[in-house]
């Protein structure tokens, strides 16, 4: 359960392409690693920290999926691969489906509600209504979602960041590794989607 539900939270927590002039920033301007506490319906008893980094230049985003294993998006190309660490295995993620993970639509509204400190820094909280998705992410100047809760698709959850830590983000982790077994797809996940997509 927890694995369908950790994505939900991490599409909540991402700030997100809209038309409108007042927004949150895009994605972080720089390098930086954040670990979150995974909240509300995705949250179970003993379920390890989260860690999303970022390497900014790269336009790459690397989340680690605790129990099995990690996934890279590039925000550029709309392309990404999902890395099944027990079975080292690796399946390429379909374009549309990592563009759905990285934006809302161009009819996503945005309104902001405030102000608030999370992990020792400073934030800005935004209220996102995109169709079936709706919640709030408190985001940084620069782009670092601090934390966001929400519903999407009929899934509930949220995220908090307990460490910010800014600085380079090693290149080698964001690319594919050698030796995997390449797989379209795997049981539990139609079409080759990773979990709770």
């Amino acid at each position: 359960m927890r694995r369908r539900l950790l994505p939900a939270a991490l599409l909540l927590a991402l700030p997100a392409v809209a038309m409108a002039q007042d927004r949150p920033p895009l994605f972080p301007t720089r390098d930086v690693a954040v670990t979150y506490r995974v909240t509300g319906g995705g949250a179970q008893p003993g379920m390890p920290p989260v860690v999303v980094a970022w390497n900014a230049a790269g336009g790459l985003m690397r989340s680690e999926m605790p129990g099995m294993g990690w996934m890279v998006a590039d925000i550029r190309s709309g392309r990404g691969f999902l890395v099944m660490e027990p079975m080292r295995a690796i399946m390429d993620m379909p374009p549309g489906q990592v563009g759905q993970m990285l934006s809302h639509t161009d009819k996503a509204s945005f309104r902001r509600e405030g102000s608030a400190t999370v992990a020792g820094l400073p934030c800005t909280i935004w209220a996102v209504q995109d169709g079936t998705t709706q919640g709030r992410s408190c985001i940084t100047a620069d782009g670092v979602v601090l934390r966001a809760e929400g519903t999407h698709q009929g899934q509930s959850g949220g995220m908090e960041a307990l460490q910010v830590a800014f600085g380079p983000q090693d290149p080698s982790r964001f690319q594919r590794p050698q030796g995997y077994q390449a797989m379209q797809g795997m049981p539990g996940m139609p079409g080759g989607r990773p979990p709770g997509r």
